[in-house]
């Protein structure tokens, strides 16, 4: 099965806030309020995709949901690389795939 390999970095220069929100709109983020009183978590883009997450900055995705992040992406300027690569069973597993 294939998959699209995707290697990403913010611009260089970016300030805290900017990095901060884009880590957040990707992974989303666990939170809380009132001392931890509630807790709950703010959805990202990647919660609606699988992913397989290698090192910081760089994932694999199906082809289908390419799109997706790749207009993500661009929305904060991200510098981006794709590759097709050949999914391992592995891969499928952790995305949550039938292997062909």
């Amino acid at each position: 099965m294939k998959g699209m390999l995707i290697a990403f970095t913010l611009p260089t220069g970016n300030d805290k806030i900017t990095s901060s929100a884009f880590t957040k709109a990707l992974y989303g983020q666990k939170t809380s309020t009132h001392h931890g009183k509630y807790v709950y978590r703010k959805r990202g883009i990647l919660d609606d995709i699988p992913y397989r997450k290698l090192i910081r900055g760089v994932f694999v995705i199906q082809d289908k949901d390419k799109k997706r992040i790749i207009d993500f992406l661009e929305r904060f300027s991200a510098e981006y690389y794709v590759r097709v690569v050949e999914l391992t069973e592995e891969d499928c597993e952790i995305m949550g795939l039938q292997i062909e």
